[in-house]
This record gives structure tokens, sequence and C-alpha cells, in this order.
């Protein structure tokens, strides 16, 4: 642990909430009116110094507009969220041509097959050219990539017709990894749980060894807390400059998937288990519509929505995301009237009278 000295410019209204008041003992100037700031370098482990309450820029100076003189004149900006949120299922893999892989080769060794290479690129190429159509000449494309061989191949594929200046950076996040089935498989064993899961259900049954959907939701919810911040802070936007085409793409297995739409759009387990798969390579996109959310609707057509397994409650919720603001709450929320009985039913006597 080691001692940083940074000089601060303050305001009287940060003065006054820091509670600091100069005097013959303090380290300020009056020249210029700063305070010099004596702080314990701190290791990963250590709490953020609540004197700054900077929201973590401590360890991302280029971020703080405190420090960074670029960003001075921007305290407060709130930076321009991502165009779009795009989810990718990795191409056809080892196991889905040939399920007895998993009795010899760990689940996260298993690599993609030629044909899921292809499917790759094919879906980095339309996401291309979905950008290209309508976006200013600047956009980029951030990644967040789960750490199994497969989606790792992916998206070395996906990637291939990005120039190096199109990619804004990448990251290998565990927390998106596919759902456990335990370690080796036995193969018949493995069809006998699945039927199982069938009759419990599909977001609660555990496999033994492994997780349960209920589970890879628990770590999804931290990931998406994750992702929130980077969001918040700006993380793909180089120091003192907004760009508001960033692309950010999740290239992760379908199980997971499906459970962190179902984690952002808040669904129910009834939804979640009446959602299909995404297609080997096939993927959906989140994009920003008229008030700053995120919604389905903004890019997919409603026989797509249906198709993937969207209700119509499901459908109605993606238009109010379509033109809500980040802030807003859906007060006229459908699931309202359908969870409560009594309610279900008086609206059915209106539409009756009416």
């Amino acid at each position: 642990m080691g001692i940083a000295i940074t000089s601060l410019p303050l305001s009287v209204s940060q003065q006054k909430h820091l509670k600091i008041k100069p005097n013959t003992n303090s380290n300020y100037s009056k020249t210029n009116n700063t305070y010099l700031l004596i702080q314990c370098c701190h290791s990963q482990t250590d709490p953020i110094d609540s004197l700054t309450n900077n929201n973590g820029h401590t360890r991302f100076p280029e971020k703080n507009p405190l420090i960074n003189p670029l960003l001075a004149s921007k305290v407060g900006a709130v930076p321009p969220r991502p165009r779009r949120i795009i989810l990718v299922r990795h191409g056809e893999s080892e196991g889905n041509v040939d399920e007895s892989v998993y009795t010899r080769v760990p689940d996260p060794k298993i690599g993609l097959t030629n044909r899921g290479r292809v499917q790759a690129e094919e879906c980095g190429q339309r996401i291309k050219n979905m950008i290209e159509k309508d976006s200013d000449e600047n956009w980029q494309l951030y990644f967040y990539v789960s750490p199994y061989r497969r989606t790792l191949e992916t998206l070395q594929s996906l990637a291939r017709p990005f120039e190096r200046s199109r990619i804004a950076g990448f990251r290998e996040e565990p927390r998106i990894r596919e759902q456990d089935f335990g370690n080796f498989q036995n193969r018949e064993l493995m069809k006998v749980e699945k039927a199982q899961r069938h009759l419990y259900g599909r977001f609660f049954y555990r496999f033994p060894n492994g997780e349960s959907a209920a589970d890879v939701y628990d770590r999804i919810t931290g990931f998406r807390e994750t992702l929130r911040a980077d969001i918040n802070i700006g993380r793909y936007q180089p120091p003192g400059e907004k760009n508001f085409d960033v692309n950010l793409v999740i290239v992760s297995h379908g199980l997971t998937l499906r459970v962190f739409l179902m984690r952002w759009y808040k669904w129910t387990v009834e939804q979640f288990e009446g959602l299909n798969n995404f297609g080997n390579g096939g993927e959906l996109v989140m994009e920003k519509g008229y008030g700053g959310r995120y919604s389905l609707s903004m890019h997919h057509d409603e026989q797509e929505l249906r198709q993937f397994g969207l209700t119509d409650e499901m459908l109605i919720d993606q238009e109010w995301h379509k033109f809500a603001k980040p802030a807003d709450l859906n007060y006229d929320c459908p699931m309202v009237n359908s969870f409560f009985p009594h309610l279900h039913e008086e609206a059915n006597r209106s539409q009756q009278k009416g």
C-alpha cells in the first residue's frame, strides 16, 4: 500500500460537501483554490475511499472528472448509452452434433465444428450490415464472451468482418458461461435427467453436481449489475469523447441468454419456460428505443418475437419499452390484470359492457 497525493480543484459546494474548512494546518492553497488530498492507494480488496464518493472512479482516473481536466467541464453528464445490446449464441459445437462428446471431453473444452465457424462469421457479417445500414461512421463494438472454448471460437470467427478500429475491446466473463450440467456426463443418465427436468420444470430443476436455471439467474443478476455499471460510467467511451454508436455484443449460450433476457425484462418463470432456444450462430437484438430503454421490438417484428416465444403481454411490454425512458415505470403493465383473478374478471366484464 502506497501514498498518493492528488491536487483537486474544489468548488464552494464541494468544500461544504466534504466538510473541509481552510485553516493554517490544512493543505489549502488560496491562489488556486485547491486541496492536496493525501490518500492511501488501495488494493483491489480495500474499500473505496468514501471521502471522494466517486462511484469507483478512484481506480479509473481517466473517468474521474475531478482528476481528468478533459472531463472537468462535464461533471454530472451521463455518458451516452450503447446503441444496441446484441445477444449471440455460439455456433454449432461438437457436442451439438454428437452428444457422446460430453462423456469424454469437459464441457468448457468442447469446440466448434467447421459449420459452426461459418455460422459465427455469417452472424458477424449480419451484425456489420445491420450497423452500417443506419449508423454514423464512428460506430464500434465491445464484446463480452463466455470463457468456454466454443464461445471463444465463435467470437474469433464472428469478429472477422470487423477492422481493428471497429473493436473497442472485449472481456471474458465467467458469469455468462453455460449452465453447469455436472462434470463428465453419463449419456444414458443425462437422458433420464432431462426427462425429469421436463416434468419438474426447466427453471427450477437442478442437475446432480450441476446447476438449475435458477442458479444461472443468480449469477446473471450479478453480471447485469456489472453491465449497468459499465454503461453508466461510460467504460466503452474513450476519455473525453462521446460515441453514440457503441454496440455491445454478448457471446454466450442458449439458456444463459434466455435467462439474461428474463432478468433484464423481469419476465416470470412461466414466461421463461415458454421461450424457445436461439439457433446456433443466431442473434437477438436489444436496441435503444426512442426514450432510451432497450426494446426487442426496435429491430425484430412481431412474427420473429412470437417464434422466440413472446406472448401477447410480453409483446405489449416491449412496445412500452420502445418509447419509455430509463427511469419510467410501466403503471399499465398487462401482467397486473392477468395475474390477479379479480382484476382479470373486472376487465372482461368491462369489455362485455362496452
